[in-house]
């Protein structure tokens, strides 16, 4: 075999498997769908901008035990009528390399009810399956740490460590910024 001909087939090889990795790129759900897993039909949903002041970011910093990367923050506000059901925010986070988007919903009382996977861009085997995300509703946020209490998933440590980090960093800014408007 020519050197031309093995540098072709090395570099076809690589071209192969880099389409095959953006080809296990998985959007699930737009953001309307989205806030209808959160909410259900009918339900209107506002966004809450939320600034923080570096008070309140240390503060649930240390809650979380995760870097916040903003003192902006944005929670989605489902209602029925003048009801609340929840909080939903959405969080892009990178698991290794690549992007992960999740839903992380909250009901009027900051528990989490539910947390689903919008996108994911890493392979698939990667990603962490619905009834682990299960697991994790009505837990306090102290008991959201992988490996006291929540196990991990072989083969999708950092898609766990990533995804608990998210859960933990949205309810620590709601448990924060949420005091002055409920009088917690």
């Amino acid at each position: 075999m020519s050197m031309t001909r093995f540098w072709l087939n090395v570099s076809l090889s690589a071209a192969l498997s880099l389409s095959a990795q953006a080809a296990s790129a998985d959007v699930y759900y737009s953001k309307d769908e989205a806030f209808e897993l959160a909410f259900g039909k009918g339900a209107t949903v506002d966004a809450m901008p939320v600034f923080m002041t570096d008070e309140q970011v240390a503060e649930a910093e240390r809650i979380a035990k995760v870097k916040l990367d903003s003192k902006l923050f944005t929670f989605h506000v489902g209602k029925r009528g003048d009801e609340v059901l929840g909080y939903a925010a959405i969080e892009s986070h990178n698991v290794r390399t690549q992007p992960e988007t999740a839903l992380i919903v909250l009901n009027p009382k900051g528990e989490l009810v539910r947390t689903e996977i919008l996108a994911f861009h890493e392979p698939p085997e990667y990603k962490p399956p619905a009834r682990w995300f299960e697991r994790l509703n009505g837990r306090s946020i102290d008991d959201l740490v992988l490996g006291q209490g929540i196990d991990g998933i072989a083969g999708a440590t950092l898609s766990s460590r990533a995804a608990l980090d998210s859960v933990r960093k949205v309810m620590a800014i709601y448990r924060i910024t949420s005091k002055g408007e409920s009088g917690e």
